[in-house]
């Protein structure tokens, strides 16, 4: 039996790569085989792509292409033949975000985006998708919060977050019965409440 693949999305600073963790425990609680991954990255080489998007300066088609070359290796590599084993796959984005970032937040032209989902990816799509949603200026107070280095993404302008959140919200109101909005402004236990919900009747 094919296994599902579950991603997470959202603006930076908006608890996704918290909940990650947690689900893939609790998923593995449910007797699932479980596989986590990132995106840009995932493999080996996808990593290597992985630094150089989030240090490097470049032309917008380059990270579009780059983030494209990276998922046609994580989709070879490790989510296709994790799916086929039975494994359920949890990816820190996919597409999506590719569609939000360099689309909403960066202005590329979505047809150029959908050209290479088609490409590279064909008409296969996440099982379930989970943009975790947050005000862009809370998001912004979490990052500034961390006190960790922020990458090139997270050194964008709140504007630019917004219109990537936009975006993400957008692509929801679009394909509603993949895409589930969770409102990052809840408390925890609220928000791991509402997943197992939605991965319990879905």
């Amino acid at each position: 039996m094919r296994g599902k693949f579950i991603t997470l999305e959202g603006i930076d600073g908006a608890g996704k790569s918290t909940h990650h963790a947690w689900l893939v425990e609790f998923l593995k609680r449910q007797g699932k085989e479980v596989v986590a991954t990132r995106e840009p990255g995932g493999t080996e080489l996808g990593e290597k792509l992985r630094a150089l998007l989030l240090s490097e300066p470049m032309h917008l088609e380059t990270e579009a292409l780059l983030m494209f070359a990276a998922r046609r290796e994580h989709l070879d590599k490790l989510i296709l033949p994790a799916l086929a084993h039975g494994k359920w796959v949890v990816s820190d984005r996919f597409t999506d975000a590719s569609y939000a970032y360099q689309g909403g937040g960066r202005g590329l032209d979505p047809e150029k985006i959908k050209a290479l989902e088609r490409w590279v990816q064909g008409d296969f799509q996440p099982d379930m998708t989970f943009v975790f949603d947050l005000p862009t200026e809370i998001a912004c107070e979490r990052l500034a919060k961390t006190g960790a280095a922020p990458d090139r993404f997270e050194r964008e302008t709140r504007e630019f977050f917004e219109r990537v959140r936009e975006s993400y919200l957008r692509r929801a109101g679009i394909e509603p019965d993949r895409i589930k909005v969770i409102d990052s402004r809840l408390s925890i236990p609220e928000i791991k409440k509402q997943l197992e919900n939605i991965i319990a009747t879905n």
